[in-house]
């Protein structure tokens, strides 16, 4: 995989020099170029594509939200700032993550580490349960969690909770959008409230669907016929 290209815009040059440093430190990154002023590095932006933007929010000319609207094309962001307010904003343009100044070199490289995990998954190929997994947005952060560690997941309207064997995320996602992405991993819905990965169904009867770790997980009617045309049995 080749690198992780970056470019940082922030007004103030410590952080900037700060950023600079951490980078050199974490394997697999190219941090391309930095900016103080925010319209060149607008302008830089349109003209050389990169992975992944790391901004700050409030700087003079243009904020780091609206640099980030106005690009012909969608890199993966991350915001660091002195500012908690945004966070909400952020969370609507689907940024990796959201660091509160001042950001240390550990929390900084799992925000950069995940945004190379996001890269890895938007390009995977193909999809196996034992080293793949999927990313997602939970509680403003990107989250990545491995197949094999999924059991379920459960629809509250416009929320879901996908349980693991570790904890329980809530996604602001409604049940049919979480199909439709994430359907080529094996994914199948067995209840209007309930999702499961195939991979892990041991049996199933009229009223239940029994995963492999010895959960049950309730079985709509109008759904077992689908499931028995997909597992084929």
């Amino acid at each position: 995989m080749s690198n992780l290209t970056i470019v940082n815009v922030d007004d103030e040059y410590p952080a900037l020099q700060l950023v600079k440093q951490y980078c050199a430190q974490i394997e697999g990154v190219d941090l391309q170029a930095s900016f103080q002023d925010p319209v060149a590095a607008l302008e830089y932006l349109k003209e050389n594509k990169v992975d992944l933007v790391i901004l700050d929010i409030n700087m003079p000319g243009i904020n780091g939200v609206d640099l980030l609207q106005q690009l012909p094309y969608k890199p993966l962001c991350i915001f660091i700032t002195l500012e908690t307010q945004h966070a909400v904003k952020a969370f609507e343009l689907d940024v990796v993550h959201y660091l509160v100044k001042p950001v240390d070199l550990e929390t900084f490289k799992k925000a950069v580490n995940k945004a190379k995990d996001y890269l890895q998954f938007k390009n995977a190929a193909s999809h196996t349960e034992e080293d793949n997994f999927i990313m997602f947005k939970s509680n403003y952060i990107m989250n990545k969690v491995f197949l094999k560690d999924i059991l379920w997941i459960q629809g509250f309207g416009e929320y879901i909770i996908l349980v693991t064997v570790l904890k329980k995320y809530m996604i602001l996602e409604r049940m049919s959008n979480f199909e439709e992405k994430f359907q080529s991993f094996g994914f199948i819905r067995v209840h209007k409230s309930y999702i499961v990965l195939s991979s892990h169904i041991d049996s199933y009867d009229v009223k239940y669907v029994y995963l492999k770790g010895g959960d049950k997980i309730p079985l709509g009617r109008t759904y077992k016929t689908l499931l028995k045309d997909y597992l084929g049995k």
